[in-house]
């Protein structure tokens, strides 16, 4: 089906783990962990026997201990990661340093701000729409919590699968940064989204839409655009478009994983999307 993507909308929604928040560890509990793991492991080994129900019954512990050990080592591998980004954040700022954590069930997830307000182990899903038809363009899973660097590689999956641009880009508050804005205006499209500091800089007499120190020309050329009753009355297409795709998923069980990994969780939300894609086909009639 050819798509015209005049307008496509993205949206992230965070989608619970299948792990505890119990799971998350810092280090030195987590090399404790595959400690354990490694003594329980050689302790099954030393005690096999040669009875066949026995070492069936042997194997499948093993199996378990081994998977258990793999998920506590890929734990301490992120945790190291995890480290790191956060001394990189906390960079010449005066705060106490926190030791980084990581689930020993799912390294992968993270604890993020739910819709509720709480944190919880989730996964942040993205997903474009396209417009006109509400057919999703675009999928990703990432293990950032907020939404600041998801606007121009979902761009960039489209634009490789479609080979085109959308011509206009709908995104919320969250998506908005200098850089992805400049990325995605650089590669063709003309973001719609609110200006950040709308409101409080008219309530301090200045105007929003001018240019500031900061701005690169596409970011310029953004707060313009914002400026006119077009680009106000375009933007509030987003949420029939982005949370109508996010309801569905909603509504067709998408409220918490029950794989572990963000290669498998990223499988099950391709499942939901081609899901979706074939039964809005079918109610626009183009599949029977």
């Amino acid at each position: 089906m050819k798509l015209p993507l005049d307008t496509v909308a993205q949206d992230g929604v965070r989608v619970r783990a299948s792990a505890g928040s119990s799971s998350f560890h810092r280090k030195p509990t987590i090399e404790k962990r595959i400690a354990e793991a490694k003594a329980h492991l050689a302790a099954l080994e030393e005690n096999e026997v040669s009875d066949d129900t026995s070492r069936g019954s042997s194997s499948a512990k093993e199996r378990a201990v081994r998977d258990k050990l793999a998920r506590a080592e890929e734990a301490l591998k992120q945790v190291a990661e995890l480290q790191k980004e956060q001394d990189q954040r906390r960079r010449g700022k005066v705060e106490t340093p926190k030791e980084a954590r990581c689930s020993t069930t799912d390294p992968d997830a993270r604890k993020m701000k739910m819709g509720d307000g709480g944190f919880r182990p989730a996964y942040n899903v993205q997903v474009a729409t396209d417009g006109a038809s509400r057919i999703i363009v675009g999928v990703d899973v990432t293990k950032k919590g907020n939404d600041g660097q998801e606007m121009f590689p979902m761009q960039s999956q489209i634009i490789a699968n479609y080979g085109k641009a959308p011509q206009n880009y709908l995104v919320d508050n969250g998506f908005v940064t200098h850089d992805q804005i400049t990325k995605t205006e650089n590669a063709g499209s003309q973001v719609h989204a609110p200006v950040h500091g709308e409101k409080a800089m008219k309530k301090r007499g200045n105007d929003p839409f001018a240019r500031k120190k900061c701005d690169t020309d596409e970011c310029f050329a953004f707060r313009q655009r914002m400026a006119t009753e077009a680009a106000q009355q375009r933007y509030k297409q987003r949420p029939s478009i982005a949370e109508y795709v996010n309801a569905e998923f909603r509504n067709r069980g998408l409220t918490q994983f029950r794989v572990r990994g963000l290669e498998k969780v990223q499988t099950v939300v391709e499942w939901y999307a081609i899901t979706f894609n074939l039964l809005r086909l079918i109610n626009l009639g183009l599949v029977t």
